[in-house]
């Protein structure tokens, strides 16, 4: 299919950004195909001696769980996910176009449904031919069949590059820089190897560029990240490998980075020997300039910008607010406390049990946890919460409406996010989404799922505002800071209203399955009605931070009079829609230990 009418109906818009900066763009969203959405952004016009100058477009592939518009960036402020402040695309582009601003310079951000390249090309006999297919579309609709192509990508985005490079029998010419942003873990000497050395020597205006860190040892909670094969460290080792016998690679130190470089700089790969053993992985694309440091380099812009390495030279292009796709935005919803006309019934959940007389207050519980590691601290929240340290009003659940075409039914589900303690001093808890499941299956509840989440958000009676933080957002610390500023900002409402904002939810989902050990998670609505987190898996099921929730749901639906188990209904092919809008989930459940 093409797209033109897309781009060439983009609406003009003036970035009042500095006397300095001051530029016309156009730009919009566009859905593609039904699982794929992009962004483009191009200047506004070209002055008459620029008219025939070629063009170039930058094909920037998407980061695992990352949205277009977290990718292209905006100034951080109270409420907003700190992915906005981590890559910075737009800016780093809007940057790009002053140091060539004889090359009209358009940037196509690509986003894979379910924000994960590998998994949209791995669910499609034919990914790679698409991929391959919609970049030359691209490269044509919003550059021209001129148009030289800058093909790059972060994270899971190295998904789609290799994709493109697959999809052809040879890397089409009109590519002449491939720029993978910490993105090589799936490089493939015997598949990618020759094709490239082939290209490069096809056309010494060629460039290769990687970027990567040295990840072999970095933790998280005390457990590696990557394993003994894995990490982008190895990977360039592999790429080097497979280079040296084309090109007379050479090692040299440039700034921190130890730099590989070949062929007259046309292959080059640098790699941060990352000393003091920190996740890297997008500081190399943002804080460190990566993306402006990949398209200059071997051009007159090289080194007369800033700095590879940091610090962030682009501050001055980075948008106040975030940029909106305004066909995906509902209607804001009232940003008020109570919301519905009238409260929403209740009913008395009998499955959890009594809180103990000597149970611990939730502060005092949230201490015990704070030296704990992952597995202790999980082992420590299941025992506490089964034995009844549940706070009384998360006892009375809420009745919310709920269909699926012309059938209407009743889910009973929790009027906020699991907490311990009482109703005076008590603390919502993160958790992995084992033990989630294991409290959901002792107390005969379910998790929600996507459909349910926007029910239940759809009539909640205290609304409040996310609040992100950006810093030790694993940390029992930041459990207890997060459930502070949500207590801040429900200050005069009473406890049982259905509150909503407050954390993004552990789901039930296919994607449970679609990977191995994986969370899914969703939500997180901000005032506007727009959910902060798509439905995404990019997460291992031992991740966890201060952002996630477990809202719980009985496990029973009222249709037409009737009760009928909700897990059942989820793997029932025939009557799922009504819990369910991605079809059958089956299993409908997080695996758990014996």
């Amino acid at each position: 299919m093409t797209i033109s009418h897309f781009f060439y109906s983009f609406l003009p818009f003036c970035l009042l950004l500095s006397p300095l900066a001051l530029q016309a763009e156009e730009s919009r969203f566009a859905t593609v195909e039904p699982d794929m959405r992009i962004y483009a952004n191009a200047p506004a016009a070209l002055a008459p001696e620029l008219g025939n100058s070629p063009s170039r477009v930058i094909i920037f592939a998407l980061p695992n769980g990352n949205t277009l518009e977290q990718t292209l960036g905006c100034q951080l402020a109270d409420g907003l996910d700190w992915h906005y402040d981590i890559q910075h695309v737009l800016a780093q582009t809007r940057l790009l176009r002053t140091l060539a601003p004889e090359e009209p310079l358009t940037l196509v951000c690509a986003e894979a449904k379910g924000l994960s390249w590998p998994s949209w090309r791995g669910s499609r006999a034919d990914g790679n031919a698409r991929i391959a297919a919609l970049a030359d579309e691209w490269r044509r609709e919003f550059g021209g069949d001129d148009a030289r192509v800058t093909l790059t990508g972060h994270s899971g985005g190295g998904s789609f590059i290799f994709g493109v490079i697959e999809g052809n029998d040879e890397i089409p010419a009109w590519i002449d820089r491939i720029a993978i942003l910490d993105a090589n873990y799936s490089f493939d000497a015997a598949k990618h190897g020759a094709k490239l050395v082939r290209w490069l020597q096809g056309d010494d205006a060629r460039r290769l560029i990687v970027l990567a860190y040295d990840d072999r040892n970095i933790e998280f909670q005390g457990k590696k990240v990557v394993g003994p094969d894995g990490g982008t460290f190895r990977a360039t080792q592999r790429m080097v490998e497979a280079f040296k016998p084309a090109f007379a690679i050479e090692e040299r130190k440039t700034g921190p980075f130890t730099e590989y470089s070949g062929l007259d700089g046309r292959v080059r790969f640098y790699v941060h020997p990352n000393p003091e053993n920190k996740i890297l992985h997008t500081a190399l694309v943002g804080d460190m300039n990566g993306l402006i440091h990949a398209q200059t380099l071997g051009t007159a812009a090289e080194g007369t910008w800033g700095t590879f390495g940091g610090p962030r030279a682009y501050t001055k292009f980075v948008e106040a607010k975030p940029i909106v796709d305004e066909s995906r935005t509902p209607k804001p919803t009232a940003a008020a406390s109570n919301t519905t006309a009238a409260p929403l019934p209740v009913r008395e959940i009998k499955t959890i049990p009594p809180r103990p007389s000597d149970a611990l207050g939730g502060k005092a519980f949230m201490a015990k946890l704070a030296d704990l590691p992952g597995e202790k601290r999980e082992a420590a929240i299941l025992t506490e919460l089964a034995a009844g340290n549940v706070p009384t009003f998360l006892r009375q659940f809420k009745q919310v409406p709920i269909s699926a075409g012309g059938t209407k039914g009743t889910i009973e589900v929790a009027p906020d996010y699991l907490a311990v303690g009482s109703d005076d001093d008590f603390v919502r808890l993160p958790m992995t989404p084992q033990t989630a499941q294991s409290l959901a299956d002792k107390f005969q509840c379910v998790l929600p799922t996507r459909k349910m989440v926007d029910a239940i958000d759809a009539v909640g009676e205290v609304r409040l505002a996310p609040q992100p933080l950006t810093e030790n957002r694993e940390s029992v610390a930041a459990f207890i800071l997060s459930n502070d500023k949500i207590e801040s900002q429900r200050k005069g409402q009473s406890l049982g209203p259905l509150t909503i904002g407050g954390k993004k939810d552990i789901v039930v989902s296919p994607k449970i399955y679609e990977r191995p050990d994986r969370l899914v998670i969703y939500g997180w609505r901000q005032l506007n009605g727009q959910p902060i987190q798509p439905l995404t898996n990019v997460h291992v099921d031992w991740y966890v931070d201060y952002s996630h929730g477990v809202r719980l749901v009985r496990d029973e639906i009222t249709i037409d009079g009737k009760q009928y188990k909700i897990a059942e209904l989820l793997r029932d092919p025939d009557r799922c829609a009504i819990v369910s809008d991605e079809g059958v989930v089956d299993p409908s459940r997080y695996p758990t230990k014996p």
